[in-house]
C-alpha cells in the first residue's frame, strides 16, 4: 500500500484527464526542437493535402516534439503507430538527471539493470539488452555509462524496431538526440553540489557566427563521491558542433565531435540471504572498491548532410567512433547457510571497439489520385571491429575466491589477475549491409497506413586467439513493420501495429562464438500493439498502449540429450502502458507513466522452466513528476516512484520488495541571469532496492540526498 505521503504525491495524476479536457491557459515556455534542419525543411516543403506535420512553438517543455527517429521522416508522435516516450531536456533539467537510469524511470515498461556496476543495461517489455542504445539514430552499443550533458532529449521506442534500427531492438531501444548549433547566441553554465560529496559543472555555449555558420559547445566535468563506501565517479566530456548553410537554405551540413571519459568504481552491490537482500547498511561495500574500477574513453565524429528539394529530401548521416573500455571488479557471491560468511571473487575485462556507420535516406512525397505517399528508401552500412581480453582474479596464490565475514566484507588481501582457460581472448569483425523501404500512406485525412521492411546482412568473423580457431556466421534477416492509424480528430490517433526483429546467435555484444551458436538461427521478436494518443490542445500528450511481444528461437536443452541444444524456447511479454507528459495548466507541468506487465517463459529454455517470471520486470510501476510554477521566478515540484516486487534472476529465487520513493524540488530565479534549483531525492529516507544484476549483485537505493544547482545564463 502507498503511504500517506505517497498518496499525496500521486493524487494529481488521477485528475489529469479531467483537467486536460478543460481549455489550457496561456502558452507555456517554448520547446527547442533538436533537429532544426528537418523542422525548417518541413516548413518550406509543399505538404500533401492529406498529410500535415506541424511544429508548434507553444508546446510544453515536457511534451514530445516532432522527430524523425521512429519513421526516418519528420513526424509528430501521435502520427507514429508505436509506443514512443520522449524525455525532454526540460524534464531532465528539472529532475537534475545525469544518466540513462534516471531516464528509464519515466519510461513505462522499462527498468534499468545494475549492469555489473560498469554499464547501462536496460530491460524493455521483458527483454534485457546491453546493446539497444543509439545516438542520433546510429548504433552506440559499447557497454558504458552514458551522460546526459549534451542531449536535447532521449527517445524510447518500444516494441520490435529492426525496420528502423537493424538487428536487436526486440523489446525497444533508447535513442539519444544530441544538441546541435541552431543559429542563436546563448551561453549557460551550471554548477552542482550535493550530499555525499557530489561536484559537477557543465556548459552549453551557443554562438551565431555568421548567416551561414553557427557553433555550439557542450561540456561537463564531474568529480563526485557516492553514498556507497569507497565509491566515486570522475568523468568529463566535451562536444563541439558546427552547422553550415543558411538557416532558410535547402542544403545544410552539421559536424560534431565528442570526447567523453568516465572513470568510476565498479560497484556490484550486496548479496542475498534466504531469498532477500542481506541485512546491511546501504553504504556497505562487499569486496574491494580500490581494486574495482571501470574506465571508458570515447572519441566520436559524426556528420550529417541534408538537401531539401521540396517533395524530395536527401539525408546522409555518418558516424565514426572508437571506444576504449576496461573494468575490473572484486564482488560478492553467495552467502553461506549460516548467513555469516560471503564468497568474494573477481575478474577484469578490456574491450576496444571501433564503429563506422553510414546511413543514407531518401524521402519522396507524392500523390497518386487522392492518396498521399511519404516514401522512404534507405541504406545503412556498418563495420565494427572489437578486441576482448579477460583475466581472472587470484587470491592468496591460486584461489579464485575467498570467504569474508558478512559483518565486515571489505577485502584487503592481495589480488593478482591471470588468464584462465575459460577467459576470453578474441577479435571480432562485424559487417552489416541493410536496405529498407517504407511508405506512409494517407488513404484519407483520417486514415493512415504505414508499411515497410528492412533487409539486413549480418556477417560476423570471430577469431579465438586462445585456441587459434576462426569461426563465422552470416545471417540474412528481413524485418517488416506495419501499422494503421485512425484519426477521429486532428489531435487524436487510434492505432494498431505489428513488427518483427531478429537477434543473431552471437548475442548483443558478439563477444563469443562457439561451435553451437555458430549454427543457431537468430532469435525472433514479434510485437503486436494497439493504442491511442491524444495531444490535448497540443500541450499535454496522453497515451495508452496494450501489447503482446513474443520471443522465440531461444535456446533450450534437448530432454533426450542434455549435451544438445535446441531452439524451442519461448518467452511472452504482455501489458498495458499509460503516459501523460506536458502542461495541465499554464503553471502545472506533469510527467507521468504507469505500466502493468507480465513477462514469463512459456516454453522451457536452456536457463529456465516454463512458467518462470523474467527478472527485473515489475508487475506494476508508476512514475510521477508534478512541477508547479507559482510565478515566473518561483516553482516547486514533487514526484513519486513506485515499483512492485521483482525477481533478480530467472530462477526466481531472490526477490526485491516493492517500494515507493518520493522526490521533491524547489526552483528560484535570483535575477541577473541566475537560477537556483534544489532537488531532494528520497525525501522520506526510504530503504529500498531498485535493481540488481543477479541474485548476489543487488543495488541498495540511496538514502535521502540533496543536490543544489546554480545556473548562470548570459
Amino acid at each position: 500500500m502507498l503511504n500517506q505521503a505517497a498518496r499525496l504525491a500521486v493524487a494529481p495524476f488521477f485528475i489529469v484527464v479531467f483537467q486536460a479536457a478543460t481549455p489550457l491557459q496561456a502558452a507555456s515556455q517554448q520547446t527547442e526542437i533538436a533537429d532544426s534542419a528537418a523542422v525548417d525543411s518541413a516548413s518550406k516543403a509543399q505538404p500533401l493535402k492529406t498529410v500535415r506535420v506541424d511544429a508548434h512553438t507553444g508546446r510544453s517543455r515536457y511534451a514530445p516534439a516532432a522527430s524523425r527517429t521512429a519513421t526516418k521522416s519528420l513526424a509528430l508522435p501521435r502520427d507514429v503507430p508505436q509506443s514512443m516516450v520522449t524525455i525532454s531536456s526540460g524534464l531532465m533539467r528539472d529532475q537534475a538527471m545525469q544518466g540513462l537510469a534516471d531516464v528509464a524511470r519515466f519510461v513505462p515498461g522499462a527498468t534499468m539493470a545494475q549492469g555489473e556496476g560498469n554499464r547501462d543495461q536496460i530491460t524493455i517489455r521483458g527483454n534485457n539488452s546491453t546493446a539497444d542504445f543509439f545516438v542520433d539514430g546510429v548504433r552506440d552499443d559499447v557497454q558504458f555509462y552514458r551522460d546526459l550533458y549534451n542531449l536535447e532529449r532521449v527517445e524510447a521506442l518500444k516494441g520490435s524496431n529492426a525496420m528502423v534500427f537493424g538487428r536487436g531492438g526486440g523489446g525497444g531501444i533508447l535513442n539519444r538526440v544530441t544538441k546541435e548549433a541552431q543559429w542563436r547566441t546563448r551561453h549557460e553554465v551550471a554548477a552542482e553540489a550535493g550530499t555525499f560529496g557530489g561536484r559537477r559543472i557543465s556548459t552549453d555555449l551557443q554562438q551565431n557566427i555568421s548567416p551561414w555558420m553557427s557553433g555550439r559547445l557542450n561540456s561537463v566535468y564531474e568529480n563526485s563521491d557516492l553514498y556507497r563506501d569507497g565509491a566515486r565517479i570522475d568523468r568529463s566530456g566535451v562536444n563541439p558542433t558546427l552547422t553550415l548553410g543558411k538557416r532558410a537554405g535547402a542544403t545544410r551540413a552539421s559536424i560534431g565531435y565528442e570526447y567523453f571519459e568516465d572513470r568510476r568504481t565498479a560497484d556490484r552491490g550486496i548479496p542475498s540471504f534466504k531469498g532477500k537482500p542481506v541485512e546491511t547498511h546501504p553504504s556497505t561495500f562487499f569486496g574491494n572498491p580500490d581494486e574495482s574500477r571501470s574506465n571508458t574513453q570515447v572519441n566520436a565524429l559524426q556528420m550529417t548532410v541534408s538537401h531539401d528539394a521540396g517533395a524530395l529530401q536527401i539525408r546522409n548521416h555518418s558516424r565514426l567512433a572508437s571506444y576504449d573500455k576496461f573494468y575490473q571488479n572484486i564482488f560478492p557471491g553467495a552467502v553461506n547457510t549460516a548467513g555469516t560468511m560471503v564468497s568474494i571473487s573477481g575478474y577484469n575485462n578490456a574491450t576496444g571497439r571501433s564503429n563506422l556507420f553510414n546511413q543514407t535516406d531518401v524521402n519522396l512525397r507524392a500523390n497518386t489520385a487522392s492518396v498521399g505517399h511519404d516514401i522512404l528508401i534507405g541504406a545503412e552500412f556498418g563495420r565494427q571491429f572489437t578486441d576482448n581480453l579477460r583475466s581472472t582474479a587470484l587470491f592468496s596464490g591460486d584461489a579464485t575466491s575467498v570467504l569474508v565475514p558478512v559483518s565486515n566484507p571489505r577485502l584487503t588481501v592481495p589480488v593478482t589477475f591471470s588468464q584462465r582457460a575459460s577467459d576470453a581472448s578474441n577479435e571480432t569483425v562485424v559487417s552489416t549491409k541493410s536496405l529498407y523501404v517504407q511508405d506512409q500512406i494517407a488513404v484519407t485525412p483520417k486514415f493512415l497506413v504505414i508499411g515497410g521492411a528492412r533487409y539486413e546482412n549480418f556477417d560476423l568473423q570471430f577469431e579465438d586467439r586462445r585456441s587459434d580457431v576462426t569461426r563465422r556466421r552470416d545471417d540474412n534477416m528481413i524485418s517488416p513493420r506495419a501499422g494503421i492509424i485512425y484519426k477521429p480528430a486532428e489531435l487524436v490517433s487510434v492505432y494498431a501495429s505489428y513488427g518483427i526483429s531478429f537477434l543473431p546467435g552471437s548475442g548483443d555484444q558478439f563477444a563469443s562464438l562457439t561451435e553451437v551458436t555458430e549454427a543457431l538461427k537468430p532469435e525472433r521478436f514479434t510485437n503486436y500493439e494497439a493504442g491511442v494518443k491524444w495531444d490535448v490542445l497540443d500541450r499535454l500528450a496522453l497515451t495508452a498502449a496494450a501489447y503482446r511481444l513474443d520471443r522465440t528461437n531461444t535456446r533450450s536443452i534437448d530432454p533426450t540429450n542434455p549435451q544438445r541444444l535446441l531452439q524451442t524456447g519461448a518467452q511472452r511479454s504482455q501489458g498495458l502502458e499509460v503516459g501523460a507528459n506536458g502542461n495541465v495548466t499554464s503553471r502545472w507541468e506533469i510527467a507521468a507513466g504507469f505500466a502493468n506487465q507480465s513477462a514469463r517463459i512459456i516454453e522451457t529454455t536452456a536457463v529456465s522452466e516454463a512458467g518462470a517470471l523474467v527478472p527485473l520486470v515489475p508487475r506494476t510501476s508508476i512514475s510521477l513528476w508534478n512541477k508547479y510554477n507559482f510565478t515566473a521566478r518561483l516553482g516547486t515540484a514533487v514526484g513519486l516512484l513506485h515499483q512492485s516486487k521483482v525477481f533478480t534472476g530467472i530462477d526466481n529465487g531472490v526477490e526485491l520488495p516493492s517500494f515507493e520513493r518520493v522526490d521533491a524540488a524547489l526552483y528560484a530565479g535570483i535575477g541577473f541571469g541566475l537560477r537556483a534549483q534544489l532537488n531532494v531525492e528520497n525525501v522520506f529516507d526510504t530503504r529500498y532496492f531498485p535493481t540488481a544484476h543477479s541474485n548476489n549483485n543487488i543495488t541498495p537505493g540511496s538514502p535521502r540526498a540533496f543536490r543544489l544547482t546554480l545556473t548562470a545564463g548570459f
